[in-house]
């Protein structure tokens, strides 16, 4: 059974101790490069993602907000591997990063009364041999420890959408999750998007298509903060997306922790 633990050390602690797997947050710079190669790989080999890293050349995915962001990471013990991952960037880190990186997609200034208490969460990924329903619970299950640690209540982030799925005219799985969304997971505030998705006449795709962290996230009662802006690096669509810690589905919180102490 897993057990929650603090305090190992200022550069690297352990929220989640379970049999198989670890959750640890850190900042060391030898665990920061296996991430962004890690994130590299996983991005590299995905549906609609592939063309984002054919540029990179040293084989990791990396960019400037990552050395003052805290790295969650999900450990396989037996291997003592590195399998999956999630980067925050809580308050102080923002400040000192000159703002967050959804900032570069988005007009945010409808948020900024809930900044002190908002982290962002972005750059998730999991090996594609540890993908186990599991799995990604225990990823959401350590940030959700972190944020109560840090007295955090509020955690937002994009979730990217590609604008090309295999099977479907370009724009059918944004279209479709644009009318979900829209119908059924809108925000109370609203954000600007710099780089608005172009017009989308295709018929919307099915659900199977949507990126696991899509349904994932609005299982945990996460709600769009209105239109997508265009990544044309990644291309895909980011939705704006935020979780208020009161808010949270507590049915699905349960099995958060009921994945964590069985892994």
């Amino acid at each position: 059974m897993a057990t929650l633990v603090i305090g190992r050390s200022p550069a690297s602690e352990t929220l989640i101790d379970g049999a198989e797997y670890e959750v640890v947050l850190t900042t060391r710079d030898e665990d920061i490069e296996t991430v962004q190669r890690l994130r590299f790989e996983v991005f590299g080999s995905e549906p609609g993602f592939e063309a984002s890293m054919a540029g990179v050349t040293d084989g990791r995915d990396a960019d400037r907000f990552d050395e003052f962001c805290d790295h969650l990471i999900i450990r396989h013990k037996p291997s003592e591997t590195i399998v999956g991952c999630y980067r925050i960037l809580p308050p102080p880190g923002a400040i000192a990063a000159g703002g967050l990186y959804l900032a570069t997609e988005f007009d945010l200034g409808a948020l900024d009364h809930i900044r002190p208490e908002t982290l962002e969460m972005g750059r998730a990924c999991v090996h594609a041999d540890h993908r186990s329903g599991g799995v990604l619970c225990l990823m959401w299950a350590g940030l959700l420890a972190y944020s109560d640690l840090r007295g955090i209540r509020y955690a937002m982030g994009a979730v990217s959408v590609p604008m090309q799925y295999e099977g479907y005219d370009r724009g059918a799985t944004v279209r479709a999750v644009r009318e979900l969304v829209d119908a059924k997971h809108r925000a109370e505030w609203t954000v600007t998007p710099r780089n608005r998705v172009e017009e989308i006449t295709a018929a919307p795709a099915s659900r199977r298509t949507f990126p696991p962290l899509v349904t994932g996230y609005l299982r945990m009662n996460a709600e769009i903060l209105g239109a997508p802006s265009f990544d044309p690096v990644f291309d895909v669509a980011d939705f704006p997306m935020i979780i208020d810690r009161t808010r949270f589905n507590v049915r699905y919180l349960e099995r958060l922790q009921q994945a964590a102490g069985s892994l």
